[in-house]
């Protein structure tokens, strides 16, 4: 299944790179190139990548702006932010924004084309570990739901539409814990966990299980440490 992908960087030197690396993937297609933010949104709403790599630096438009654009209008497009560093505020900006995760702009080749193919698949970049780290460290950043409706931000579903399974599976997700982990807390098998998992996200509209864990710092039910 071929995978297609925009390059959304002001740089064009390191959009050559991702470019000649990408395109030694036979499942990996890059279908454009955009300089800044509101041409990568323009571009996503006229292609409709599979995945775009955005940076978050860039003139005009920001990668975040782009980013929250993109995923409101495109669903199905999956976004993937660059940085220079990890636990960048700007990464968690890009998560709260509906990115599926960060890479390093500094990461192997390797590790891109990963990245990609993860994202495509359905799965987050990062680990639920990872972004629970990043929300300690910013979560004073996050608006309450009431500032986030005042806003004009779209009201979160309550946690009251899950089943206390449910809810279970959801603060365990939150705690960074993968499906094996969680299977053993709660005595069933992985499968079932994965049955919940999607279900938490279906009920709460959630694109993956990094978005699980910004939500359930958004609604209160998990506190900094």
């Amino acid at each position: 299944m071929m995978t297609s992908v925009l390059l959304a960087d002001d740089q064009s030197l390191l959009r050559m790179g991702f470019r000649m690396v990408l395109e030694a993937e036979d499942d990996i297609e890059v279908v454009g190139e955009a300089a800044d933010g509101a041409t990568a949104v323009q571009m996503a709403g006229s292609l409709r990548p599979d995945v775009v790599l955005m940076d978050v630096r860039m003139p005009g438009m920001n990668g975040i702006e782009a980013t929250s654009q993109i995923v409101a209008q495109e669903p199905a497009t999956k976004v993937i932010i660059l940085t220079t560093f990890d636990l960048d505020e700007y990464a968690f900006a890009g998560l709260r924004a509906g990115a599926s995760g960060f890479q390093l702009k500094d990461s192997e080749p390797g590790e891109l084309v990963t990245a990609i193919r993860t994202v495509h698949s359905g799965e987050a970049v990062i680990s639920p570990r990872i972004t629970r780290r990043m929300l300690d460290l910013f979560a004073d950043r996050l608006p309450s739901p009431d500032e986030d409706r005042s806003a004009g931000g779209a009201a979160e579903p309550a946690p009251d539409v899950l089943t206390e399974r449910e809810l279970e599976v959801l603060l365990a997700i939150a705690d960074g814990l993968s499906n094996a982990e969680i299977a053993a807390d709660l005595y069933v098998s992985e499968a079932t966990v994965k049955t919940h998992v999607g279900k938490v996200l279906a009920k709460l509209g959630l694109r993956d299980r990094v978005q699980a864990v910004v939500y359930a710092y958004k609604t209160g039910l998990i506190r900094p440490a």
